[in-house]
């Protein structure tokens, strides 16, 4: 199951991409992801780039709970693409070195999937910008460990909290840690009146079964 750092660094982080539209709520008007899913939620957590403030906050609390878990030498890598700019980041905070994973090999060149110096035995942090189903940021940690690479663990700034995500972490053995989840943006989003009360309950339940949930009046 998928931790938080904390509550404080939770509400923080809810805060910082609330206020920079990172994350947009919208239960009336849903988005479609590529899925097909309706949903009253889009994240971009790139965004987060673009303001030095956010990003610095994000990429040292992402740093400091890395170094405060794991010791000696090991490399950070991003997941492409969403994650490759905070990986980096956080892999400057903590002088390592960095490299970023692509969701299929170059078709062309080398055809790496793997970018950076990389060599088999490496220990490995794997940082993601949003963790919705687990599907794309196992995909990385399946070419790490097929490139011989050891997974330490995988920090990301958010996620969802679906339950077929938590089992598919949990059936790879990857110990996933974010600093903010779905139920700490959602207080805050409340507390800020970013949403009302009703519509709160609709979040809710858009996360029980997002595959079957549909808008419902606020």
């Amino acid at each position: 199951m998928c931790m938080i750092f904390n509550k404080n660094i939770a509400q923080q982080t809810a805060q910082h991409l609330l206020q920079i539209n990172a994350i947009k709520l919208n239960p009336e008007n849903p988005f479609t992801w590529a899925s097909g899913w309706k949903s009253p939620i889009y994240c971009d957590n790139r965004i987060a780039l673009s303001y030095p403030e956010v990003r610095s906050y994000l990429s040292r609390a992402l740093a400091q709970k890395i170094k405060e878990d794991f010791t000696g030498t090991y490399a950070i890598a991003g997941v492409a693409t969403g994650a490759i700019g905070i990986g980096m980041l956080v892999a400057h905070e903590l002088d390592l070195p960095f490299i970023y994973v692509r969701p299929e090999p170059k078709k062309h060149g080398q055809k790496n999937q793997i970018e950076g110096q990389f060599s088999s035995g490496q220990r490995v942090v794997v940082i993601e910008d949003l963790i919705s189903t687990g599907k794309s940021s196992l995909n990385a940690v399946k070419a790490l460990r097929e490139a011989g690479a050891q997974i330490l663990g995988m920090k990301a700034l958010f996620t969802y909290g679906f339950t077929l995500a938590d089992e598919a972490f949990e059936q790879e053995n990857v110990a996933l840690q974010t600093l903010c989840d779905y139920p700490h943006l959602l207080t805050v989003a409340l507390e800020q009146n970013k949403i009302s009360s009703r519509q709160l309950e609709n979040l809710k339940t858009w996360r029980k079964d997002p595959a079957q949930w549909s808008a419902k009046p606020a």
